[in-house]
């Protein structure tokens, strides 16, 4: 009796187990899973480390696993091993390392030393048109040079989704999904920026927990990325599927596609990611398998161009709304630095240690605030030439202009030959009637200006320019994220109007010529926002001085000190002494502005550095730094500089 028992419990434990495994059907997808980026925050850890080698290992074994758990055929390979044309064996290719670069870096500079052009390097060739899926910032590494919309907006991307199109394919199948909603305060930094069309963000929003942990309540934990939202989906085949808790705009891309890339913003290994999250991803694998060879059409091969987008942030920094919003900050931000400041002088006096928070809590000053008039005229100067102090007139300015604003830097102009014929220059009757002008021979030089501004397309006729407007007028479509031009919504190359090389050869042609004309005087500007020089003085003591200066732009900042919830990188200058001389003292460091209620304080226009050097010899300066703004924050960077000491 206890025999059949026995046997009866074991087939109820087969049939239970078969049960539970039937519960996900397998897809015949074939999965090609790329991997070598650790789960931890590789930023701030060494990238040979045994930590980051183990967590790299981890990291794959657990996507290897989920995988397997969806898909009959997974391939697990490390980036070092990848190579463009194994794509061509499977459906879709997780791209989670950097493979080995095809092309390389490219960094042109004029005369004075500024970069007048830059290009990330090529890890696929510029046809790649196999199924991706890119995890975090794998989206901006692999995609740059080829011009993918998933750019670097800022690695800042925590753990929960909002704004989620939950209609989407993703949300639906053919994995089944449950999705748990809850509403959650909307993050600082967001309620702070303008929302939607310039309204302010609400206090609290709906959220899907994607992972279980982010890097803001587990420190050190791998961050993810979020992609600009300005002309995301100005391009047919373009689509954003969901937000997510950042730094930046609550309209930021968390999650979302271009072409036959789909940017998963996400950072967690399947091992920290929601039971919900991993049956979104597998969905999402699927949903991108879908489009093979169906390349970006629209190429964002200028990942900072300005874009329509951008004008509410403008609007919005010209309200007095958002100069008191910075007022209440400020003196919230001022309270807790004095606060901050009292124990810092209490621990000192105990000769206890002091942290890097504390350091600058006691250099800390509060600095006076501009007026309205006065931070209009910072912001704006030459709108406040015509304007001034009347909040109504910068409204208007950008509300009655916003049809015939065009990029000017990292700013605007208005395009006068497109207000002058009162057509928007993204409306595609302003190219039928600049054709119809050059066709009258009326006013033919405004003709062609706007034809070779607004499009790829360099005929020099009007009837070529007629004929190919005719055959692909119900085709075409503006991007500003793609330059600023009309497209035509075709992958056949034997249509003329998508050959980027028109626009690419003429950018990089002017960009070299702008950048030798310009004085070597002008440090800074929005392609160099940061530029770093040491210099050597004499002290009375017989010691010198070796001294950092860091020029930042107007309008940009680098980061004093961050605050644990914060995901940026603190600037950080180390001289390293060489044989001969020795350092005397600690660094000194500059006072540091207000940043945000955490406590994270930035530089703005220049940062001053000072270490006192005994004996002689050569001096090793590193700085290191994050750059950003209010619309962008770019990748850290590092400069080494060698000055002699004598």
């Amino acid at each position: 009796m206890r025999r059949i028992n026995y046997v009866c419990y074991t087939v109820i434990l087969l049939l239970l187990a078969g049960t539970l495994n039937a519960g996900i059907r397998k897809s015949n997808l074939r999965v090609l899973y790329v991997g070598g980026s650790p789960d931890i925050d590789n930023v701030s850890a060494r990238p040979d480390s045994a930590l980051v080698a183990q967590s790299v290992v981890k990291r794959m074994a657990s996507f290897e696993k989920m995988l397997k758990r969806y898909f009959k055929q997974v391939k697990v390979i490390h980036a070092k091993d990848y190579r463009a044309a194994m794509s061509d064996n499977y459906d879709v290719t997780v791209m989670d390392g950097k493979p080995t670069p095809i092309l390389p870096e490219i960094v042109e500079k004029d005369a004075s030393g500024r970069v007048t052009r830059y290009e990330k390097q090529a890890y696929l060739p510029s046809d790649f048109n196999r199924p991706m899926l890119t995890i975090a910032d794998m989206g901006d590494e692999i995609g740059r040079r080829l011009g993918v919309k998933s750019d670097w907006y800022c690695l800042c991307l925590d753990a929960d989704a909002h704004h989620i199109r939950m209609e989407h394919p993703i949300f639906k199948g053919p994995f089944p999904v449950t999705m748990t909603v809850v509403t959650k305060p909307t993050p600082e930094a967001a309620r702070t920026l303008p929302y939607g069309n310039g309204g302010v963000a609400p206090d609290s929003l709906p959220m899907w927990r994607v992972q279980k942990d982010g890097y803001q309540s587990r420190p050190g934990m791998r961050i993810g990325m979020v992609s600009r939202p300005g002309g995301f989906e100005d391009s047919p085949e373009a689509e954003v599927i969901s937000g997510g808790v950042s730094a930046k705009t609550l309209d930021a891309v968390a999650i979302g596609r271009h072409g036959n890339f789909l940017h998963w913003g996400f950072a967690a290994s399947p091992d920290d990611m929601t039971a919900e999250a991993r049956d979104v991803f597998a969905n999402a694998i699927v949903y991108i398998a879908g489009f093979a060879g169906q390349t970006p059409i629209a190429r964002k091969y200028d990942d900072r161009i300005i874009t329509r987008h951008d004008i509410a942030l403008f609007a919005f920094n010209a309200t007095r709304k958002c100069y008191e919003l910075s007022n209440r900050a400020q003196a919230e931000f001022d309270k807790m630095m004095k606060e901050h400041q009292k124990k810092a002088k209490e621990k000192q006096a105990g000769g206890e240690k002091l942290e890097p928070m504390e350091e600058y809590a006691l250099a800390y000053q509060s600095q006076p605030r501009p007026s309205y008039e006065e931070g209009l005229q910072q912001r704006f100067p030459d709108l406040y030439a015509l304007f001034g102090a009347d909040e109504e007139g910068y409204q208007d300015y950008f509300k009655d202009n916003y049809p015939y604003f065009y990029p000017k830097g990292y700013g605007f102009q208005i395009d006068e030959d497109a207000r002058s014929l009162g057509i928007p220059n993204n409306d595609v009757r302003l190219l039928d009637k600049a054709i119809s002008l050059w066709e009258s021979g009326e006013r033919v030089g405004k003709a062609r200006r706007l034809l070779t501004r607004y499009t790829l397309c360099r005929f020099a006729t009007p009837a070529e320019w007629r004929a190919w407007f005719e055959a692909n007028k119900s085709r075409l479509f503006f991007t500003e994220a793609g330059g600023w031009v009309f497209l035509v919504n075709t992958r056949d190359k034997g249509i003329l109007g998508n050959d980027y090389s028109v626009l690419t050869a003429a950018s990089q042609e002017s960009a070299a010529s702008a950048g030798t004309a310009l004085p070597e005087t002008a440090a800074t500007d929005d392609r160099n926002p940061v530029q770093v020089a040491a210099s050597v003085e004499s002290l009375p003591n017989g010691n010198r001085v070796v001294t950092v200066r860091i020029k930042i732009h107007n309008g940009y900042h680098i980061y004093a000190t961050v605050a644990d919830s914060d995901p940026f990188i603190a600037t950080t200058v180390e001289c390293r002494p060489g044989e001969g001389a020795s350092k005397v003292g600690e660094l000194q460091k500059p006072s540091a502005e207000m940043y945000n209620s955490a406590g994270t304080m930035v530089y703005k226009k220049e940062a001053v550095f000072r270490q006192e050097i005994a004996g002689s010899g050569e001096v090793t300066c590193i700085v290191g730094w994050q750059c950003c703004n209010e619309t962008i924050c770019m990748p850290p960077t590092e400069k080494e500089i060698v000055v002699k000491v004598e």
